[in-house]
């Protein structure tokens, strides 16, 4: 992580998980277990049902507030979805765009991720922009080839005055919920490579503004090793952010000095 160009962000993808009555007891554990930290933001992206509970927990600021998806759409007929105004109603500052499992289990693609990053941009959301590669895609030595058509393909479209409102996460699919974790290394050169590839497209004063997260199993154990390379600027937690200690310490290892 570069703390001279951009914020950490350690944000949590509670995913389907707990119940809006979890919500306090967790944050107040959270809270008797860490520290304010100036150079990084705590995010859980909460499901929606727990999104007025999460607000009023987080009231502090010592948590920000994120959503797990959003509708391409601004309003109309579709039935049990959930637009960017509705988010923003609910005080929610980030959200989570094109996740791979949106994209496996409800067939979410590249031009959709790429429609809800303009409809997260339009109403003043943050995009969490997910990216990342399948096991048998790197063994084929496509990772990077993948990676800069996700990217590009996310970001069509979105002007400067606006990318430094983006966070792109890397994850890859096979790290996630498997217990692999890619190494600090191979993190890194996939995260170096997502940063030249909005480099090539913004310049490099505004690529080095854009914060880029690993998304692959980051937990307790490993989460120092890789937030100490310089392209990793923070993590997306699953599993992990689900308990209090474990996600607690994440969050200390980013506030290392």
């Amino acid at each position: 992580m570069n703390r001279k160009y951009r914020k950490v962000i350690i944000a949590g993808n509670w995913k389907m998980n707990t119940k809006p009555s979890d919500v306090k007891a967790f944050v107040e554990k959270i809270r008797d277990l860490t520290v304010r930290c100036k150079w990084c933001e705590t995010v859980i992206c909460a499901p929606f049902s727990h999104l007025t509970v999460a607000y009023r927990a987080f009231w502090n600021g010592r948590i920000s507030l994120g959503a797990q998806n959003l509708s391409q759409y601004a309003s109309g007929a579709y039935t049990g979805e959930v637009s960017g105004e509705m988010l923003r109603d609910l005080n929610v500052k980030y959200v989570i765009v094109g996740h791979s499992e949106r994209r496996q289990y409800f067939g979410e693609t590249d031009i959709t991720v790429n429609k809800k990053v303009h409809a997260a941009l339009d109403t003043d959301l943050r995009p969490i922009i997910c990216v990342g590669e399948t096991a048998e895609q790197r063994e084929m030595g496509l990772t990077e080839e993948l990676i800069s058509y996700q990217v590009r393909a996310a970001l069509a479209g979105v002007p400067e005055e606006r990318i430094r409102r983006v966070v792109i996460a890397y994850e890859p699919i096979w790290a996630i919920g498997t217990g692999n974790t890619a190494t600090a290394q191979q993190a890194q050169e996939v995260n170096r490579h997502i940063r030249a590839v909005i480099r090539g497209l913004y310049g490099a004063r505004l690529a080095r503004a854009v914060p880029i997260l690993y998304g692959g199993s980051m937990n307790e154990s490993n989460a120092e090793e890789l937030l100490a390379q310089p392209d990793i600027d923070g993590g997306l937690i699953g599993g992990a952010s689900l308990v209090p200690e474990k996600f607690s310490s994440i969050i200390m290892a980013a506030c290392q000095e």
